[in-house]
């Protein structure tokens, strides 16, 4: 399960899913893992969170992929859901998405890790999968999301981001995927795939 995943599990609290999932984006998860452990250790609320300066959440977050803008993000993103929300994160999608910083996959995955509620989260594993099984045919992952809210039942929804993010980190890559290890390799029209091992 991705990190943010197991934050959502193990906390059950949606201020530090977002904050981990704001963290997650192109970064690995043993280091988003890591780094969230050092900032939950510091603040787990947007209050506490608040009041660390962000030369403090740079530090604590370090070596996460564009650690100083996402510093400034978590900040800001803190400021106005105390602002905003009453310090309690958004239940909705489009009041997420309201907030700077929050795209849509960080929104889908909060509202569906955090709050239990339906929603796609669409990221490049998701995108990439998704037409190469020829479930859709879409040329952006904003595109894939509305393409499979149409097809893909929404039983699935919710896990849909777990299964393939996994399935893509280690057997559906993205150049030359392991489809001689993959077991529904036989299903697959491989729509896209130039090579494979």
């Amino acid at each position: 399960m991705p990190i943010v995943g197991v934050v959502a599990e193990k906390t059950g609290d949606p201020y530090q899913t977002l904050i981990s999932c704001l963290l997650s984006l192109r970064t690995k998860d043993a280091v988003t893992e890591q780094a969230s452990r050092r900032l939950f250790a510091l603040a787990k609320t947007p209050q506490r969170m608040q009041r660390l300066s962000e030369a403090s959440i740079r530090e604590a977050i370090y070596p996460v992929g564009f650690y100083k803008t996402k510093a400034k993000t978590v900040r800001h993103v803190s400021q106005e859901i105390l602002e905003r929300f009453g310090g309690k994160v958004p239940e909705s999608l489009e009041e997420l998405l309201s907030l700077k910083g929050v795209g849509r996959k960080s929104a889908n995955l909060v509202v569906t890790l955090a709050f239990r509620k339906p929603g796609i989260c669409v990221d490049t594993h998701v995108h990439r999968i998704s037409n190469r099984l020829g479930l859709v045919k879409t040329k952006t992952p904003e595109k894939t999301e509305e393409a499979l809210r149409l097809t893909l039942p929404p039983r699935y929804w919710i896990e849909w981001n777990d299964l393939l993010v996994t399935f893509g980190q280690n057997l559906c890559k993205p150049v030359s995927p392991l489809c001689s290890r993959c077991p529904i390799a036989r299903y697959c029209p491989r729509i896209g795939v130039t090579h494979h091992r």
